[in-house]
């Protein structure tokens, strides 16, 4: 979701080493100028542009990622009043799924296919159908978010932009391009989003053939390698553009999510890691695999080789509170303005002064389609029970409470296939309202442990940077140094009865406008 207020800017004292962690989000790109104790000195912000061309598509364009981190690095230099010396190691978080195709010197071919884009969905079910094995890894079927399906779609609908392309990679890669002049794959991302699994032998060759991309493997890089290693540096060019110095190293960068997990430090059996930003991530490690759920899937060797991560998420939830303030907060907004504050902080207040249950609203947060649990990209959003009576507080917090009650829905299937949730630790952008996180306690009626900084992604990034610049022997070190939690949010236990009725609901209306029935839905 959009940044809030709230970040510290301080300045830099002494002479320590500092890590630069560089998240690029959907909605902008954040430069985190961190210590080696894991304290943000500086953030430098710049915003990105996403367009929608048809519904359910969404692109965005690669050149403005490079000048926004222009901005956004010399912003957090200039904060943090330090000069390029300073700067010890270099890291990298990018959205996942974001398809780029470009020529071998980086230049993009056609706007790159933001991860939300669903326009690949018919070459997604295509993909499912073969039934090879290594669909045991994403539960049997891919997302037409995912590397796979996007590809073919380029291939059957943009032969043209296909054949051109010297590479067809994702925003993460392209920027481990731009910042050290070579082209390599993130493990990270190969075992989440590009169907690559270890176990299986590596890259599913058998599937790649059966639908028809055998030449799609010419246009990846040959080395792979795992998140936060590689011996990469800081190329000249970059260096220049950026204001810092060449030569610096630079880690194996990965997917905004997991680097968010390894910021928050959760690392271990039971944590989840929940990363509320445009969209939702649910992240928890696992020895044995689970196996079976509607998770978007259990990857080997995603983050720790040796371990599984187990990921879920929504598809929107700060995206659907920031469509909501841009259409239809305009008194809001005024006021915001009025009093010197974020809009955000007077869509809570009126949120706030609603009882919870929002007085018979239910929303289904499927704007963008539903990642987990039911991998549908068709399913679309719904406001069901309005009437005279209700405001915009009634409104926005139904919006709230729909987005927690997914989270509740994604780890109840994941816990019937296994999972054993012992904590939950939450932290994005979201995590900053305190509102919308009582809410997920409540929803889910387990403690919410937040960590003390909240933009755990570019931390994560700075975690790797410090591996990656010698300064710790790997994340595990790092995490006992850079990560603290900061507060618990307990469940209010007295709303545990509204918020068991509003979810039984909730899960209702999807069946109800699934099957298209014209039924009440919220009828017991």
């Amino acid at each position: 979701m959009p940044d809030r207020p709230g970040v510290e800017d301080g300045t830099a004292m002494g002479n320590d080493p500092l890590l630069l962690g560089l998240d690029v989000g959907t909605q902008s790109i954040r430069a985190a100028l961190v210590d080696p104790a894991g304290r943000t000195l500086s953030y430098g912000v710049a915003p990105l542009e996403t367009t929608y061309p048809r519904p359910s598509w969404a692109e965005q364009d690669p050149a403005q990622w490079w000048a926004s981190a222009r901005v956004a690095v010399g912003k957090a230099m200039e904060s943090a009043g330090v000069g390029p010396d300073r700067v010890v190691g270099i890291g990298l978080d990018c959205t996942a799924c974001t398809v780029v195709a470009c020529r071998i010197d980086g230049t993009p071919i056609r706007p790159a296919l933001l991860w939300m884009d669903q326009r690949s969905h018919r070459e997604a079910e295509a993909i499912g159908v073969t039934g090879d094995p290594a669909l045991k890894y994403v539960s049997g079927r891919v997302s037409p978010e995912w590397m796979l399906p996007k590809a073919l779609w380029l291939k059957r609908h943009e032969p043209g932009a296909y054949d051109e392309a010297d590479r067809i990679v994702e925003c993460t890669n392209w920027f481990m391009f731009t910042l050290t002049g070579e082209w390599t794959l993130s493990l990270n991302h190969c075992a989440v989003k590009w169907n690559y699994a270890r176990p299986e032998g590596g890259w599913p060759t058998a599937l790649i053939h059966a639908v028809g991309l055998d030449d799609l493997l010419g246009k990846w890089p040959d080395r792979i390698e795992p998140l936060g290693q590689g011996g990469a540096t800081l190329c000249k060019a970059a260096a220049e553009q950026l204001g810092l110095k060449s030569g610096t190293p630079v880690a194996q960068g990965g997917i905004d999510a997991y680097l968010g997990m390894i910021g928050m430090g959760a690392t271990s059996a039971g944590d989840v890691a929940v990363i509320v930003g445009s969209s939702t991530c649910h992240l928890a490690q696992s020895r044995g695999g689970v196996f079976g759920s509607g998770a978007a899937g259990c990857y080997p060797d995603a983050t720790v080789e040796g371990l599984y991560t187990l990921e879920a998420g929504q598809t929107a939830t700060g995206s659907i509170l920031d469509w909501y303030r841009r259409h239809f907060s305009g008194d809001q907004r005024r006021e915001a303005e009025a009093r010197g504050v974020n809009a955000y902080e007077i869509l809570d207040e009126q949120a706030e002064a609603v009882p919870p249950g929002s007085e018979g609203l239910v929303v289904r947060d499927d704007w963008q389609g539903n990642r987990s649990p039911y991998k549908d990209p068709k399913a679309r959003g719904a406001i069901v029970g309005l009437s005279l009576a209700h405001g915009p507080g009634h409104l926005f917090r139904a919006l709230y409470e729909a987005t927690a009650c997914g989270t509740r829905h994604i780890l109840e299937d994941a816990s019937q296939h296994g999972l054993d949730v012992s904590r939950i630790i939450v932290g994005g952008g979201g995590a900053k309202s305190r509102l919308w996180m009582q809410i997920h306690a409540d929803v889910l009626q387990r403690p919410i442990h937040l960590p003390r900084e909240t933009e755990s992604c570019a931390l994560g990034s700075a975690m790797t940077a410090a591996v990656a610049a010698g300064l710790f022997a790997d994340l595990d070190a790092a995490a006992r140094e850079m990560v603290a939690l900061e507060r618990i949010v307990e469940p209010d236990r007295r709303n545990q009865g509204v918020y068991d009725d509003l979810f039984a609901r909730y899960a209702r209306l999807y069946v109800a406008l699934r099957d298209g029935r014209v039924v009440d839905p919220l009828a017991d």
